[in-house]
């Protein structure tokens, strides 16, 4: 799930942050009227920040269970390995963007519920047991 969601967040990210009049991707400057962005140069760098490299590296994190040091100091789950807190850290994050995004825009469209969807499958993924279980700790 954070790969996929990686790969469409660095190419939306990017899209944007390349032509930041949205038109690359289709996408209009009028839908931002109600926001506080000009352009989508801003929300196309968190795009391809928070929602594009940051899964790419907890996805990386998950499978090789790495140990940096910074990611480790924000991990609130002691007893967990930091990816796992951050895979439900990312879950939050896309809810977060998709519903900050359709406050702004002022509409929401079927691809706004798909990535909430998404972003509660995320959450529901990390927390289950045998998962949970999986990242503990002393598990390693």
């Amino acid at each position: 799930m954070h790969l996929l969601l990686a790969i469409g967040a660095v190419f939306g990210g990017t899209a944007l942050v390349i032509d930041p009049s949205g038109r690359l991707l289709g996408v209009t400057l009028s839908i931002l009227n109600t926001s506080p962005f000009t352009n989508f140069l801003i929300p196309g760098l968190i795009l391809l920040i928070m929602l594009g490299i940051g899964p790419l590296l907890i996805c990386y994190a998950l499978i090789k269970r790495t140990h940096w040091k910074v990611p480790s100091k924000l991990n609130v789950f002691k007893d967990t390995h930091w990816s796992w807190a951050f895979s439900l850290y990312c879950g939050f994050a896309l809810i977060t963007w998709i519903t900050l995004q359709t406050y702004f825009i002022q509409g929401v469209a079927l691809i706004h519920v798909v990535y909430v969807a998404w972003g509660i499958a995320i959450q529901i993924a990390t927390l289950l047991p045998s998962v949970r279980r999986h990242y503990l700790l002393d598990h390693e």
